[in-house]
């Protein structure tokens, strides 16, 4: 005789605590469930607003500067780590969990201009206005001990930024021309200069590592190889870039910061024509980072605010401010994709979401679900009218909204002119330009 024994799993059925929700079965089967599209549209809408509801980017502030904030570096391998120096000299080793300074060192006479790490983290070095490169241990000195340099180089001109190898003892600094250094020597063991005044900022390539890209004050971005005897190529745009920033992914991509309050994603093997033009800063761009991921950036501005952008998108997804922050002159991504950090000139590091509703901390399994299925849902429905409206919606500085309301009318009358210009022009004296050409003087090889 055969026997057939109904057989279940408990854990289909019963609660894990006294406090759980009951699980009910349900069916899953399409014709069961006409409606199913207007109730996601429902839950996408709730989803989205209560996105903005709990949207609460800011976590703290580290002060204890006692001038403005000017360069910030972090730890190459301790996410809790982060370098910053001041317009006064001083440079602050910042415990990031706890909000602490650990560290106080008086480097430098006047701004500190560069900082960056050893790839292994034992020391960093600095340098400044007073025509010196110090290095520093990572550890602190013992008690009773004075803050020492373990070396200190002397330049002939005053230095505006430093960079170094990802991956060997040699680091780069830039004034009147760029220097390529050993760390074991006191003179540069490479100098690279293009007819320009002074380089302003200098860069290392993460991938290739050999490739370090500079911005000149002749409002170009030169491109430099260390095994080289000559820099590659240039190119110049309308206004000057204050600083660019390589993609840790892409090899070929990095994005400068303008002075025209734009910022522009180049790819180095053709530098004719900008892949994008991220447009929403009101005033002068001073600062950009990459994300870990290589997928957004974000950007420090002259108009007192921070924007994350998306580097296939023209257009910002966030837009961080506070009442007392001033100009934002250094930004860095933190290396686990999850805070922003900001150095403005009334003193302040700020620490910052990199998703300004994410829930801090430790999630349970169903809490994972649930976001996870609102993400999915506001991926569904991002191009209805309604949830895009709110999802876009932000509130800004009067400063900022009214200026933008303005740059919107200067842009109309200026798309205007061009087209009355063409009517009233014999055919191809007005010819049309791309406005990722606009900006762009020409190229230099």
């Amino acid at each position: 005789m055969r026997v057939k024994v109904l057989s279940r799993n408990p854990a289909d059925y019963l609660r894990e605590t006294k406090k759980d929700i009951h699980k009910v079965p349900r069916n899953y089967d399409p014709s069961l469930h006409p409606f199913e599209a207007p109730r996601e549209y429902v839950r996408a809408l709730n989803a989205v607003k209560l996105e903005r509801v709990f949207a609460k980017p800011f976590l703290g502030s580290l002060d204890g500067h006692r001038d403005g904030v000017h360069y910030m570096v972090k730890h190459p391998t301790a996410l809790s780590k982060l370098l910053s120096g001041s317009c006064d000299g001083e440079i602050r080793l910042w415990n990031l969990p706890t909000r602490t300074c650990v560290r106080t060192i008086n480097a430098h006479e006047g701004f500190v201009r560069g900082l960056c790490y050893h790839p292994s983290g034992e020391y960093f070095f600095s340098c400044g206005e007073d025509m010196t490169i110090k290095q520093w241990s990572s550890e602190a000195p013992k008690k009773g001990q004075e803050e020492e340099p373990m070396n200190t180089i002397l330049g002939k001109t005053p230095f505006h930024s430093m960079t170094h190898h990802w991956s060997e003892n040699k680091f780069a600094t830039c004034g009147q021309q760029v220097d390529i250094w050993d760390e074991q020597r006191s003179e540069p063991i490479r100098s690279f200069t293009w007819g320009v005044d002074s380089v302003g900022s200098v860069k290392f390539n993460p991938v290739e590592m050999n490739l370090l890209g500079a911005t000149a004050s002749d409002r170009s971005i030169i491109l430099y190889d260390m095994r080289g005897s000559a820099p590659l190529r240039k190119v110049i745009l309308k206004l000057r870039s204050n600083t660019i920033a390589w993609n840790p992914m892409e090899a070929f991509i990095f994005t400068a910061a303008n002075e025209d309050y734009n910022l522009y994603t180049f790819d180095m093997r053709r530098l004719d024509m900008p892949l994008n033009v991220h447009k929403d800063h009101v005033s002068a761009v001073l600062d950009v980072d990459y994300s870990p991921t290589g997928k957004e950036f974000v950007s420090g501005s002259y108009d007192k605010s921070l924007r994350i952008f998306p580097c296939e998108t023209s257009r910002s997804r966030e837009v961080y401010h506070t009442k007392r922050m001033q100009r934002v002159v250094c930004v860095q991504w933190s290396l686990d994709n999850k805070y922003i950090l900001s150095g403005s000139d009334e003193m302040n590091v700020r620490v910052w979401k990199a998703q300004a509703s994410e829930k801090i901390g430790v999630l349970r399994p169903r809490e994972r679900e649930a976001f996870n299925y609102s993400a999915k849902l506001k991926e569904k429905f991002q191009h209805h009218p309604q949830v895009r409206r709110i999802a876009r919606h932000r509130h800004v500085p009067k400063a900022i909204h009214a200026a933008a309301a303005e740059h919107r009318i200067i842009r109309a009358a200026q798309k205007q002119k061009e087209v009355n210009r063409r009517i009233h022009s014999k055919p191809g004296a007005v010819p049309f330009v791309a406005e990722r050409k606009k900006h762009i003087i020409g190229e230099v090889e």
